[in-house]
Protein backbone atom coordinates (compact mmCIF):
# COMPACT_ATOMS: atom_id res chain seq x y z
CA UNK A 1 0.00 0.00 0.00
CA UNK A 2 2.84 2.09 0.81
CA UNK A 3 4.53 2.01 -2.73
CA UNK A 4 1.06 3.01 -4.32
CA UNK A 5 0.69 5.64 -2.46
CA UNK A 6 4.04 7.01 -2.91
CA UNK A 7 3.38 6.31 -6.72
CA UNK A 8 0.14 8.08 -7.08
CA UNK A 9 1.62 11.24 -5.24
CA UNK A 10 4.83 11.43 -7.76
CA UNK A 11 1.62 11.08 -10.76
CA UNK A 12 0.13 13.77 -9.30
CA UNK A 13 3.55 15.68 -8.99
CA UNK A 14 4.17 14.59 -12.64
CA UNK A 15 0.99 15.75 -13.79
CA UNK A 16 0.65 19.33 -11.61
CA UNK A 17 4.39 20.30 -12.92
CA UNK A 18 3.08 19.75 -16.63
CA UNK A 19 -0.29 21.41 -16.32
CA UNK A 20 1.42 24.49 -14.77
CA UNK A 21 4.50 24.66 -16.80
CA UNK A 22 4.30 23.66 -20.26
CA UNK A 23 1.13 25.02 -21.46
CA UNK A 24 1.73 28.41 -20.19
CA UNK A 25 5.15 28.55 -21.41
CA UNK A 26 4.04 27.38 -24.99
CA UNK A 27 1.66 29.89 -24.75
CA UNK A 28 4.14 32.98 -23.83
CA UNK A 29 6.66 31.72 -26.67
CA UNK A 30 3.66 32.00 -29.18
CA UNK A 31 2.05 35.03 -27.74
CA UNK A 32 5.71 37.05 -27.96
CA UNK A 33 5.54 35.84 -31.89
CA UNK A 34 2.59 37.50 -32.14
CA UNK A 35 3.37 40.40 -30.72
CA UNK A 36 6.00 41.28 -32.91
CA UNK A 37 5.58 44.75 -34.44
CA UNK A 38 3.42 45.75 -32.01
CA UNK A 39 3.75 49.82 -30.44
CA UNK A 40 6.15 49.81 -27.27
CA UNK A 41 3.48 50.46 -24.97
CA UNK A 42 1.31 47.22 -25.74
CA UNK A 43 4.84 45.45 -25.67
CA UNK A 44 5.75 46.77 -22.53
CA UNK A 45 2.43 45.32 -20.77
CA UNK A 46 2.83 41.92 -22.50
CA UNK A 47 6.29 42.05 -20.56
CA UNK A 48 5.02 42.93 -17.62
CA UNK A 49 2.01 40.17 -18.25
CA UNK A 50 4.83 37.75 -18.07
CA UNK A 51 7.05 38.33 -15.72
CA UNK A 52 3.66 38.46 -13.24
CA UNK A 53 3.21 34.80 -14.95
CA UNK A 54 6.58 33.95 -14.04
CA UNK A 55 5.85 34.85 -10.71
CA UNK A 56 2.86 33.01 -10.05
CA UNK A 57 4.37 29.83 -11.82
CA UNK A 58 7.79 30.06 -9.29
CA UNK A 59 5.31 30.74 -6.41
CA UNK A 60 3.15 27.77 -7.57
CA UNK A 61 6.43 25.66 -8.02
CA UNK A 62 7.42 26.45 -4.22
CA UNK A 63 3.82 25.76 -2.94
CA UNK A 64 3.77 22.59 -4.44
CA UNK A 65 7.08 21.17 -3.13
CA UNK A 66 6.19 22.66 0.39
CA UNK A 67 2.89 20.27 -0.09
CA UNK A 68 5.10 17.83 -1.30
CA UNK A 69 7.33 18.22 2.01
CA UNK A 70 4.19 18.14 4.18
CA UNK A 71 2.72 15.18 2.22
CA UNK A 72 5.84 12.89 2.91
CA UNK A 73 6.22 14.48 6.03
CA UNK A 74 2.35 12.55 6.77
CA UNK A 75 2.40 9.09 8.80
CA UNK A 76 0.89 6.28 6.30
CA UNK A 77 -2.92 5.89 7.54
CA UNK A 78 -3.46 10.13 7.11
CA UNK A 79 -1.97 9.74 3.83
CA UNK A 80 -4.22 6.72 3.13
CA UNK A 81 -6.87 8.56 4.19
CA UNK A 82 -6.34 11.50 2.17
CA UNK A 83 -6.06 9.52 -1.09
CA UNK A 84 -9.63 7.83 -0.33
CA UNK A 85 -10.96 10.99 0.44
CA UNK A 86 -9.53 12.45 -2.91
CA UNK A 87 -10.75 9.49 -4.82
CA UNK A 88 -14.30 9.73 -3.60
CA UNK A 89 -13.99 13.28 -4.29
CA UNK A 90 -13.59 13.26 -8.25
CA UNK A 91 -15.90 10.56 -8.31
CA UNK A 92 -18.28 13.01 -7.01
CA UNK A 93 -17.08 14.97 -9.28
CA UNK A 94 -17.42 13.44 -12.39
CA UNK A 95 -21.17 12.01 -11.57
CA UNK A 96 -21.94 15.73 -11.13
CA UNK A 97 -20.62 16.55 -14.46
CA UNK A 98 -22.48 14.12 -16.05
CA UNK A 99 -25.98 15.04 -14.35
CA UNK A 100 -25.15 18.58 -15.49
CA UNK A 101 -24.64 17.06 -18.68
CA UNK A 102 -28.20 15.25 -18.56
CA UNK A 103 -29.64 18.51 -17.52
CA UNK A 104 -28.32 20.78 -19.90
CA UNK A 105 -29.45 18.45 -22.65
CA UNK A 106 -33.12 18.49 -21.77
CA UNK A 107 -32.91 22.33 -21.43
CA UNK A 108 -31.98 22.49 -25.13
CA UNK A 109 -34.96 20.02 -25.68
CA UNK A 110 -37.26 22.34 -23.91
CA UNK A 111 -36.57 24.85 -26.72
CA UNK A 112 -37.88 22.88 -29.74
CA UNK A 113 -40.84 22.48 -29.59
CA UNK A 114 -41.24 25.52 -26.77
CA UNK A 115 -42.30 24.03 -23.48
CA UNK A 116 -41.82 26.68 -20.83
CA UNK A 117 -42.61 24.52 -17.84
CA UNK A 118 -40.02 21.61 -18.92
CA UNK A 119 -37.66 24.29 -19.72
CA UNK A 120 -38.61 25.91 -15.89
CA UNK A 121 -38.04 22.14 -14.45
CA UNK A 122 -34.51 21.47 -16.87
CA UNK A 123 -33.20 25.30 -15.80
CA UNK A 124 -33.30 24.04 -11.60
CA UNK A 125 -31.99 20.94 -12.42
CA UNK A 126 -28.81 22.66 -14.25
CA UNK A 127 -28.80 25.33 -11.42
CA UNK A 128 -28.35 22.57 -8.96
CA UNK A 129 -25.75 20.20 -10.72
CA UNK A 130 -24.02 23.77 -10.98
CA UNK A 131 -24.02 24.23 -6.64
CA UNK A 132 -22.97 20.79 -6.22
CA UNK A 133 -19.92 21.55 -8.49
CA UNK A 134 -19.11 24.63 -6.29
CA UNK A 135 -19.30 22.82 -3.04
CA UNK A 136 -17.24 20.34 -4.52
CA UNK A 137 -14.77 22.77 -5.30
CA UNK A 138 -14.79 24.42 -1.74
CA UNK A 139 -14.00 20.62 -0.56
CA UNK A 140 -11.40 20.45 -2.48
CA UNK A 141 -9.90 23.29 -1.51
CA UNK A 142 -9.89 22.83 1.74
CA UNK A 143 -8.54 19.45 1.41
CA UNK A 144 -5.87 20.58 -0.15
CA UNK A 145 -5.43 23.00 2.33
CA UNK A 146 -5.15 20.34 4.75
CA UNK A 147 -1.77 19.92 3.48
CA UNK A 148 0.88 22.51 4.52
CA UNK A 149 -0.31 25.40 6.42
CA UNK A 150 2.13 27.75 5.20
CA UNK A 151 1.02 27.53 1.88
CA UNK A 152 -2.94 28.69 2.55
CA UNK A 153 -1.13 31.82 4.21
CA UNK A 154 0.96 32.69 1.18
CA UNK A 155 -2.25 31.91 -1.15
CA UNK A 156 -4.58 34.00 1.24
CA UNK A 157 -4.91 37.11 -0.96
CA UNK A 158 -5.70 35.30 -3.96
CA UNK A 159 -8.06 32.80 -2.06
CA UNK A 160 -10.39 35.83 -1.01
CA UNK A 161 -10.56 37.05 -4.27
CA UNK A 162 -11.50 33.39 -5.53
CA UNK A 163 -13.68 33.14 -2.10
CA UNK A 164 -15.77 36.55 -3.89
CA UNK A 165 -16.25 34.73 -7.29
CA UNK A 166 -17.20 31.55 -6.15
CA UNK A 167 -20.14 33.37 -3.80
CA UNK A 168 -20.87 35.46 -7.03
CA UNK A 169 -21.18 32.49 -9.05
CA UNK A 170 -23.61 30.92 -6.42
CA UNK A 171 -25.89 33.75 -6.05
CA UNK A 172 -26.05 34.51 -9.67
CA UNK A 173 -28.86 31.86 -10.78
CA UNK A 174 -31.02 33.31 -7.24
CA UNK A 175 -30.50 36.42 -8.46
CA UNK A 176 -31.97 35.65 -11.96
CA UNK A 177 -34.40 33.51 -10.17
CA UNK A 178 -35.80 36.48 -8.46
CA UNK A 179 -35.50 39.07 -11.59
CA UNK A 180 -38.08 36.52 -13.07
CA UNK A 181 -40.45 36.23 -10.35
CA UNK A 182 -40.58 39.91 -10.26
CA UNK A 183 -41.48 40.17 -14.13
CA UNK A 184 -44.22 37.64 -13.29
CA UNK A 185 -45.50 39.73 -10.56
CA UNK A 186 -46.03 42.67 -12.38
CA UNK A 187 -47.19 40.39 -15.00
CA UNK A 188 -49.98 39.40 -12.89
CA UNK A 189 -50.29 42.82 -11.06
CA UNK A 190 -51.75 44.28 -14.50
CA UNK A 191 -53.71 41.25 -15.17
CA UNK A 192 -55.44 42.03 -12.06
CA UNK A 193 -55.64 46.05 -12.91
CA UNK A 194 -57.24 45.27 -16.12
CA UNK A 195 -59.76 42.92 -14.67
CA UNK A 196 -60.57 45.60 -12.08
CA UNK A 197 -61.04 48.50 -14.39
CA UNK A 198 -63.43 45.89 -16.71
CA UNK A 199 -65.87 45.44 -13.76
CA UNK A 200 -65.79 48.89 -12.68
CA UNK A 201 -66.46 50.07 -16.33
CA UNK A 202 -69.31 47.14 -16.19
CA UNK A 203 -71.20 48.37 -13.15
CA UNK A 204 -70.67 52.32 -14.00
CA UNK A 205 -72.37 51.28 -17.17
CA UNK A 206 -74.82 49.33 -15.62
CA UNK A 207 -75.90 52.78 -14.00
CA UNK A 208 -76.94 54.41 -16.84
CA UNK A 209 -78.56 51.23 -19.41
CA UNK A 210 -81.98 51.18 -20.31
CA UNK A 211 -84.00 48.88 -21.73
CA UNK A 212 -87.86 47.35 -22.61
CA UNK A 213 -89.52 45.96 -19.98
CA UNK A 214 -91.55 44.10 -23.36
CA UNK A 215 -93.16 40.88 -22.09
CA UNK A 216 -90.17 38.39 -23.37
CA UNK A 217 -91.88 34.65 -24.22
CA UNK A 218 -90.54 32.01 -22.76
CA UNK A 219 -88.00 29.83 -25.05
CA UNK A 220 -89.23 25.86 -26.27
CA UNK A 221 -85.45 25.28 -27.41
CA UNK A 222 -82.46 24.44 -25.70
CA UNK A 223 -80.69 27.53 -27.74
CA UNK A 224 -82.97 30.38 -25.65
CA UNK A 225 -81.75 33.83 -25.60
CA UNK A 226 -80.30 35.18 -22.38
CA UNK A 227 -82.21 38.51 -21.19
CA UNK A 228 -80.84 40.84 -19.54
CA UNK A 229 -82.34 42.49 -16.56
CA UNK A 230 -82.64 46.12 -16.81
CA UNK A 231 -84.47 49.24 -15.81
CA UNK A 232 -87.96 51.11 -17.14
CA UNK A 233 -87.32 52.39 -20.71
CA UNK A 234 -85.92 55.93 -20.37
CA UNK A 235 -85.79 55.69 -16.15
CA UNK A 236 -82.72 55.92 -14.18
CA UNK A 237 -82.94 54.95 -10.77
CA UNK A 238 -82.78 56.89 -8.13
CA UNK A 239 -83.97 54.12 -5.07
CA UNK A 240 -85.69 51.51 -4.97
CA UNK A 241 -89.71 51.28 -5.83
CA UNK A 242 -92.47 48.93 -5.69
CA UNK A 243 -92.74 49.18 -9.49
CA UNK A 244 -88.86 48.08 -9.88
CA UNK A 245 -89.78 45.07 -7.89
CA UNK A 246 -93.05 44.21 -10.13
CA UNK A 247 -90.70 44.60 -12.97
CA UNK A 248 -87.92 42.14 -11.73
CA UNK A 249 -90.43 39.74 -10.34
CA UNK A 250 -91.88 39.57 -14.23
CA UNK A 251 -87.87 38.74 -15.22
CA UNK A 252 -87.78 35.81 -12.40
CA UNK A 253 -91.16 34.58 -13.91
CA UNK A 254 -89.85 34.46 -17.55
CA UNK A 255 -86.46 32.78 -16.23
CA UNK A 256 -88.24 30.05 -14.37
CA UNK A 257 -90.24 29.45 -17.33
CA UNK A 258 -87.14 29.13 -19.64
CA UNK A 259 -85.24 27.22 -17.64
CA UNK A 260 -88.25 24.45 -16.54
CA UNK A 261 -88.92 24.42 -20.71
CA UNK A 262 -85.00 23.47 -20.61
CA UNK A 263 -84.88 21.22 -18.34
CA UNK A 264 -88.07 19.79 -19.44
CA UNK A 265 -86.61 19.09 -23.15
CA UNK A 266 -83.77 17.35 -21.86
CA UNK A 267 -85.81 15.28 -19.88
CA UNK A 268 -88.20 14.19 -22.57
CA UNK A 269 -84.61 13.80 -24.87
CA UNK A 270 -83.26 11.38 -22.38
CA UNK A 271 -87.00 9.57 -22.55
CA UNK A 272 -87.94 10.15 -19.39
CA UNK A 273 -91.31 9.31 -18.38
CA UNK A 274 -92.55 12.85 -17.36
CA UNK A 275 -95.07 11.86 -14.96
CA UNK A 276 -92.96 9.29 -12.92
CA UNK A 277 -89.77 12.22 -13.25
CA UNK A 278 -91.77 15.13 -11.20
CA UNK A 279 -92.78 12.24 -8.77
CA UNK A 280 -88.91 11.22 -8.62
CA UNK A 281 -87.73 15.07 -8.15
CA UNK A 282 -89.56 15.39 -5.11
CA UNK A 283 -89.00 11.93 -3.56
CA UNK A 284 -85.37 13.01 -3.92
CA UNK A 285 -85.76 16.38 -2.57
CA UNK A 286 -83.61 17.01 0.74
CA UNK A 287 -84.95 16.26 4.25
CA UNK A 288 -84.73 20.29 5.04
CA UNK A 289 -87.53 20.59 3.11
CA UNK A 290 -91.03 21.23 4.16
CA UNK A 291 -92.90 17.56 4.68
CA UNK A 292 -96.56 19.10 3.98
CA UNK A 293 -95.46 21.08 1.03
CA UNK A 294 -93.72 17.71 -0.76
CA UNK A 295 -96.44 15.52 0.00
CA UNK A 296 -98.99 18.33 -1.23
CA UNK A 297 -97.04 18.46 -4.48
CA UNK A 298 -96.52 14.84 -5.14
CA UNK A 299 -100.48 13.67 -4.43
CA UNK A 300 -101.17 16.83 -7.23
CA UNK A 301 -99.05 15.39 -9.56
CA UNK A 302 -101.53 12.17 -10.16
CA UNK A 303 -104.30 14.79 -11.22
CA UNK A 304 -101.88 17.25 -13.33
CA UNK A 305 -102.68 16.15 -17.21
CA UNK A 306 -99.68 15.48 -18.91
CA UNK A 307 -99.19 18.17 -21.15
CA UNK A 308 -99.10 20.42 -17.95
CA UNK A 309 -96.09 18.68 -15.92
CA UNK A 310 -94.01 21.70 -16.28
CA UNK A 311 -96.18 23.39 -14.24
CA UNK A 312 -95.18 20.67 -11.24
CA UNK A 313 -91.46 21.04 -12.72
CA UNK A 314 -91.80 24.63 -12.44
CA UNK A 315 -92.73 24.29 -9.25
CA UNK A 316 -90.23 22.36 -7.85
CA UNK A 317 -87.40 24.82 -9.03
CA UNK A 318 -88.91 27.49 -8.00
CA UNK A 319 -89.84 25.83 -3.89
CA UNK A 320 -85.96 25.45 -4.49
CA UNK A 321 -84.81 28.63 -5.55
CA UNK A 322 -87.03 30.49 -3.46
CA UNK A 323 -86.39 28.66 -0.23
CA UNK A 324 -84.64 31.01 2.40
CA UNK A 325 -86.21 33.85 0.70
CA UNK A 326 -86.81 35.54 3.80
CA UNK A 327 -83.30 35.80 5.53
CA UNK A 328 -80.74 38.45 4.07
CA UNK A 329 -78.07 35.65 2.61
CA UNK A 330 -80.38 32.66 2.36
CA UNK A 331 -79.14 31.39 5.37
CA UNK A 332 -76.35 30.75 4.06
CA UNK A 333 -74.68 32.46 7.07
CA UNK A 334 -75.75 33.74 9.79
CA UNK A 335 -75.42 37.58 9.27
CA UNK A 336 -77.68 39.87 10.91
CA UNK A 337 -76.50 42.95 8.94
CA UNK A 338 -80.08 43.86 8.10
CA UNK A 339 -81.17 44.22 11.97
CA UNK A 340 -78.49 45.59 13.22
CA UNK A 341 -78.05 47.97 11.14
CA UNK A 342 -81.11 48.66 8.58
CA UNK A 343 -80.43 51.90 6.80
CA UNK A 344 -77.05 51.28 5.79
CA UNK A 345 -77.99 47.28 4.96
CA UNK A 346 -80.51 48.68 2.62
CA UNK A 347 -78.57 51.18 0.69
CA UNK A 348 -76.16 48.19 -0.01
CA UNK A 349 -79.01 46.59 -1.37
CA UNK A 350 -79.53 48.95 -3.66
CA UNK A 351 -76.21 49.72 -4.48
CA UNK A 352 -75.43 45.91 -5.34
CA UNK A 353 -78.79 45.74 -7.47
CA UNK A 354 -77.83 48.91 -9.64
CA UNK A 355 -74.09 47.34 -10.41
CA UNK A 356 -75.42 43.68 -11.38
CA UNK A 357 -78.63 44.37 -12.83
CA UNK A 358 -76.99 45.04 -16.12
CA UNK A 359 -73.98 42.46 -15.94
CA UNK A 360 -73.86 38.88 -17.32
CA UNK A 361 -73.81 35.93 -14.59
CA UNK A 362 -71.60 34.20 -16.39
CA UNK A 363 -68.92 37.30 -17.04
CA UNK A 364 -69.42 38.11 -13.11
CA UNK A 365 -68.59 34.40 -11.89
CA UNK A 366 -65.77 34.35 -14.11
CA UNK A 367 -64.38 37.11 -12.05
CA UNK A 368 -65.58 36.41 -8.46
CA UNK A 369 -66.56 32.69 -8.51
CA UNK A 370 -66.65 33.02 -4.98
CA UNK A 371 -68.84 35.82 -3.92
CA UNK A 372 -72.40 35.96 -2.18
CA UNK A 373 -74.07 35.28 -5.26
CA UNK A 374 -71.33 32.56 -6.53
CA UNK A 375 -72.12 31.05 -3.46
CA UNK A 376 -76.27 31.30 -3.76
CA UNK A 377 -75.92 29.63 -7.77
CA UNK A 378 -73.60 26.70 -6.44
CA UNK A 379 -76.66 25.77 -3.26
CA UNK A 380 -79.53 26.34 -5.24
CA UNK A 381 -78.01 24.30 -7.76
CA UNK A 382 -77.04 21.27 -6.12
CA UNK A 383 -80.65 21.90 -4.60
CA UNK A 384 -82.57 21.72 -8.03
CA UNK A 385 -80.30 19.29 -9.98
CA UNK A 386 -80.02 16.09 -8.36
CA UNK A 387 -77.23 14.03 -9.22
CA UNK A 388 -79.22 11.13 -11.21
CA UNK A 389 -80.94 13.56 -13.45
CA UNK A 390 -77.36 15.27 -13.92
CA UNK A 391 -75.99 11.55 -14.62
CA UNK A 392 -79.52 11.00 -16.48
CA UNK A 393 -79.44 13.91 -18.60
CA UNK A 394 -75.38 14.64 -19.81
CA UNK A 395 -73.95 11.16 -18.94
CA UNK A 396 -71.67 12.05 -15.96
CA UNK A 397 -71.48 14.85 -13.15
CA UNK A 398 -68.81 16.99 -14.22
CA UNK A 399 -70.55 20.22 -13.93
CA UNK A 400 -71.89 19.28 -10.60
CA UNK A 401 -68.08 18.61 -9.73
CA UNK A 402 -67.00 21.68 -10.91
CA UNK A 403 -69.66 23.82 -8.95
CA UNK A 404 -68.65 21.56 -6.26
CA UNK A 405 -64.95 22.79 -6.33
CA UNK A 406 -66.27 26.39 -6.55
CA UNK A 407 -65.94 26.89 -9.90
CA UNK A 408 -68.92 27.26 -12.57
CA UNK A 409 -69.40 25.50 -15.52
CA UNK A 410 -69.74 27.64 -19.01
CA UNK A 411 -72.60 24.74 -20.24
CA UNK A 412 -75.63 26.10 -22.09
CA UNK A 413 -77.85 24.46 -19.16
CA UNK A 414 -75.68 26.03 -16.12
CA UNK A 415 -75.95 29.50 -18.32
CA UNK A 416 -79.60 29.45 -18.37
CA UNK A 417 -79.96 28.43 -14.58
CA UNK A 418 -77.63 31.67 -14.00
CA UNK A 419 -80.10 33.20 -15.52
CA UNK A 420 -82.80 32.39 -13.19
CA UNK A 421 -80.56 32.50 -10.15
CA UNK A 422 -79.86 36.08 -10.84
CA UNK A 423 -83.22 37.42 -11.56
CA UNK A 424 -84.10 35.59 -7.83
CA UNK A 425 -80.76 37.37 -6.33
CA UNK A 426 -82.27 40.82 -7.83
CA UNK A 427 -85.86 40.53 -5.93
CA UNK A 428 -83.92 39.61 -3.02
CA UNK A 429 -82.04 42.36 -3.30
CA UNK A 430 -84.87 44.67 -4.31
CA UNK A 431 -86.80 43.08 -1.18
CA UNK A 432 -84.41 44.30 1.37
CA UNK A 433 -84.03 47.52 -0.53
CA UNK A 434 -87.55 49.14 0.09
CA UNK A 435 -88.92 49.89 3.55
CA UNK A 436 -91.10 48.01 4.32
CA UNK A 437 -90.15 45.17 2.57
CA UNK A 438 -92.60 43.05 1.05
CA UNK A 439 -94.19 40.24 2.57
CA UNK A 440 -94.22 36.95 0.70
CA UNK A 441 -97.09 34.20 0.59
CA UNK A 442 -97.85 31.29 -0.79
CA UNK A 443 -101.25 29.37 -2.11
CA UNK A 444 -101.19 26.27 0.10
CA UNK A 445 -102.84 22.91 -1.72
CA UNK A 446 -106.98 22.55 -1.37
CA UNK A 447 -107.27 26.63 -1.04
CA UNK A 448 -110.22 28.32 -2.48
CA UNK A 449 -108.96 30.28 -5.18
CA UNK A 450 -108.90 34.31 -4.91
CA UNK A 451 -108.19 35.97 -7.84
CA UNK A 452 -106.94 39.21 -5.83
CA UNK A 453 -103.92 37.20 -4.86
CA UNK A 454 -103.46 34.32 -7.21
CA UNK A 455 -102.74 33.35 -10.66
CA UNK A 456 -104.28 30.06 -12.63
CA UNK A 457 -100.76 28.81 -14.41
CA UNK A 458 -103.91 27.36 -17.00
CA UNK A 459 -105.06 29.68 -19.10
CA UNK A 460 -109.22 28.84 -19.03
CA UNK A 461 -111.61 29.59 -22.05
CA UNK A 462 -113.14 32.97 -21.40
CA UNK A 463 -110.15 34.04 -19.45
CA UNK A 464 -112.03 33.54 -16.52
CA UNK A 465 -111.79 30.38 -13.61
CA UNK A 466 -114.99 28.65 -13.55
CA UNK A 467 -116.51 27.86 -9.68
CA UNK A 468 -115.07 25.04 -8.33
CA UNK A 469 -111.81 25.36 -8.79
CA UNK A 470 -108.99 24.72 -6.06
CA UNK A 471 -105.54 25.22 -5.82
CA UNK A 472 -103.60 21.68 -6.46
CA UNK A 473 -100.23 23.13 -5.91
CA UNK A 474 -98.07 26.44 -5.99
CA UNK A 475 -96.12 27.11 -8.81
CA UNK A 476 -94.32 30.57 -7.41
CA UNK A 477 -94.82 32.72 -4.62
CA UNK A 478 -96.68 36.03 -4.42
CA UNK A 479 -95.89 39.36 -2.23
CA UNK A 480 -97.61 41.60 -0.78
CA UNK A 481 -95.56 45.70 -1.30
CA UNK A 482 -95.59 48.69 0.88
CA UNK A 483 -97.73 50.10 -1.01
CA UNK A 484 -100.78 47.67 -0.82
CA UNK A 485 -100.23 46.49 -4.11
CA UNK A 486 -99.78 42.48 -4.71
CA UNK A 487 -97.67 40.52 -7.09
CA UNK A 488 -100.24 37.27 -7.04
CA UNK A 489 -99.18 33.97 -6.42
CA UNK A 490 -98.98 31.51 -9.47
CA UNK A 491 -100.91 28.33 -8.70
CA UNK A 492 -102.15 25.04 -10.78
CA UNK A 493 -105.89 24.42 -10.03
CA UNK A 494 -107.75 21.25 -9.91
CA UNK A 495 -111.26 20.67 -9.82
CA UNK A 496 -112.92 20.05 -6.33
CA UNK A 497 -113.82 16.46 -5.66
Amino acid sequence: MAGKVTNFSDLIQRVAASCLLHPLAAGRHGSGENRVGDDDDEYELSEEHEDEEEEEERESEAEEKERLKAWEGMNEEVRVERVVEMERLMNEVFDTVSGMKRAYASLQEAHCPWDPEKMRVADVAVVGELRKLGVLRERFRRTTSLIGGSTRRKSRGRGRGSGVATVREVVAPYEAAVEELKREVKLREVEVENLKEKLRTVAVSSLSLTGTNGKKGSSRSHHSKRKVVSAPQGQVMAGPAPEVFETTMKLVKDASKSFTMLLLSLMRSAHWDIAAAVRSIEAAANATDDLTSTTATIAACSVVATQHAKYALESYICRKVFQGFDHETFYMDGSLSSLLNPDQYRRDCFTQYRDMKAMDPSELLGIMPTCHFGKFCSKKYLAVVHPKMEESLFGDLEQRRQVLAENHPRSQFYGEFLMLTKAVWLLHLLAFSLDPAPSQFEASRGAEFHPQYMESVVKFPGGRVPAGQIVGFSVSPGFKLGNGSVIRARVYLVART
